[in-house]
């Protein structure tokens, strides 16, 4: 994992194994750029002229032992025609200088961000380098890589936003921290990211980080009545698990906002069984849960005075002899009954007991995360996770902090009129519609168990992992919007 931190030097002088510099497009020099140029006596500008380097966001040009500079290598990067890099170029920046560092075999960069939102670069150039920099090994035999040579990242920044600096990049670490741990859940195959594993995951996590947690077995769960639940786990060898975090930062009786994950270990789509392509996908299911994991991890790190829960219901939706069957009828936690009419809609059938769970904090805000649907997919793609929400502040805060961080969500809407289509004959609910506006009629299954407090749901199908090439894997999304969306409660 990269160390970050913060520099003073000036850029010529900096003693690390590489310094990375802007350069805007038609070769126009940054500060820190124009001050590696006077050192070297124009051999900067020399360079860029004879590689053409065209300044375009996310290229970046190695150059070694230029004249009068400290450093051995210098990285250009390329901060197209604005004064201030949007978050999505900035990000994909700092993942190619850390590329680019690991190719050259690197293991020092210092990072010279723009001046005009430094702050906000430096943030993103983190996330990057992040990117750029994790694997995944736990399950690799001889085929595991050497871990990447860089270790360290520093940035020099202006003075004038210096102590901003060293605010936002506290909360950037430990972004990237909640991150990879939301990835390492996420990319364990469903063989060892069992629900008794993700139990003794979060013991291991409270326990390394001041958080309480108690993680409940079958026994409990169905003593708290959760019968919507545990109508998903009949067909599993594997026990469930509900899990509780508590992060006390705040007065005791301040409300606490509360996180609830969908923790689907492995999806079969039980009964309404899965097509076999792309079922290896399903080890994800658990990502909601994943974020969760994330984000405790991310808040006791940073130690905000506020009370955060994250409650996450795992296990596993799997066939056998006693599996649920399409037309059982079950008694949720509420006391509503639910006929399950696709028993592969099972993500919304464990989180309406959690979030029913979550009435008891009396809490100032819940926000759930789960792969919930295609459809949700297929209406926003992989850019932007969908976000319905019961109120309109709610949902304004959350957006923000994801236009902020580069993690994205499309308001959906949330009305009355979709309720019908859940009607049914023998239960108070189905647990599914007709096919149309699927992700919105899951959502409103959803908001019949939240009437008691302002509620968020996130349907992150489309955005917390990528399902093929050399990237395949989980993404972390949304721990970076979320711990914004904390941090700016402060």
């Amino acid at each position: 994992m990269i160390e970050f931190s913060l520099r003073a030097d000036h850029p010529s002088n900096t003693k690390t194994d590489a310094v990375a510099v802007a350069v805007h497009e038609g070769q126009k020099l940054s500060w820190a750029a124009q001050e590696i140029d006077k050192a070297s006596k124009g051999a900067l500008s020399a360079a860029l002229k004879s590689a053409s380097f065209a300044g375009r966001c996310g290229s970046v040009l190695p150059l070694f032992n230029l004249p009068g500079v400290a450093a051995n290598r210098v990285l250009v990067f390329g901060a197209g025609s604005a004064n201030l890099l949007a978050a999505k170029d900035a990000r994909a920046t700092g993942k190619a200088l850390a590329a680019t560092a690991v190719e050259l075999d690197v293991s020092d960069v210092t990072m010279f961000p723009l001046g005009e939102g430094a702050v906000g670069a430096m943030q993103q150039m983190v996330l990057g380098a992040s990117d750029a920099t994790y694997r995944y090994d736990e399950t690799k035999g001889t085929s595991a890589k050497p871990k990447p040579s860089l270790k360290r990242v520093r940035f020099g920044m202006p003075d004038a936003v210096a102590k901003e600096a060293a605010a936002a990049l506290k909360v950037s670490v430990a972004t990237v921290h909640g991150m990879e741990f939301t990835k390492y859940l996420g990319n364990l195959p469903a063989n060892f990211c069992t629900p008794t594993r993700l139990g003794e995951e979060a013991k291991k996590l409270a326990k390394s980080h001041g958080l309480k947690v108690t993680v409940m077995d079958r026994k409990a769960i169905e003593k708290l009545g959760m019968g919507s639940f545990l109508s998903v786990t009949n067909g599993s060898e594997q026990p469930p698990r509900f899990i509780v975090f508590e992060y006390n930062g705040g007065k005791k009786n301040d409300a606490p906002t509360v996180f609830v994950g969908k923790g689907v270990t492995f999806d079969t789509g039980g009964i309404s069984i899965k097509p076999a392509a792309e079922m290896d996908h399903m080890k994800w299911d658990m990502s909601g849960a994943g974020t969760v994991f994330g984000v405790m991890k991310a808040v006791a790190e940073l130690k905000p005075k506020q009370n955060i829960v994250g409650l996450v219901a795992a296990c596993e939706n799997h066939i056998n002899g006693k599996a649920t069957k399409p037309g059982d009828v079950f008694k949720s936690m509420s006391g509503q009954t639910i006929e399950v009419l696709n028993t592969d809609a099972e993500g919304r059938l464990i989180l309406c007991d959690a979030l029913t769970y979550a009435e008891r904090f009396k809490p100032r805000a819940v926000i759930d995360i789960a792969t919930l649907t295609g459809a949700c997919v297929v209406a926003l793609g992989s850019h932007n996770a969908g976000i319905f929400a019961s109120d309109d502040a709610l949902a304004e805060r959350i957006i923000a902090s994801g236009k902020k961080m580069n993690d994205r969500f499309w308001r959906m809407p949330l009305e009355e009129d979709y309720q019908e289509a859940l009607s049914s004959n023998f239960a108070d609910m189905a647990n599914v519609a007709g096919r149309e506006g699927g992700a919105i009629t899951a959502a409103c299954f959803l908001w019949r168990f939240t009437k008691k407090y302002n509620w968020a749901h996130l349907d992150i199908a489309g955005v917390a992992y990528k399902g093929s090439g050399k990237e395949k894997g989980a993404t972390g999304r949304p721990v970076a919007a979320l711990v914004d969306y904390v941090m700016a409660n402060e």
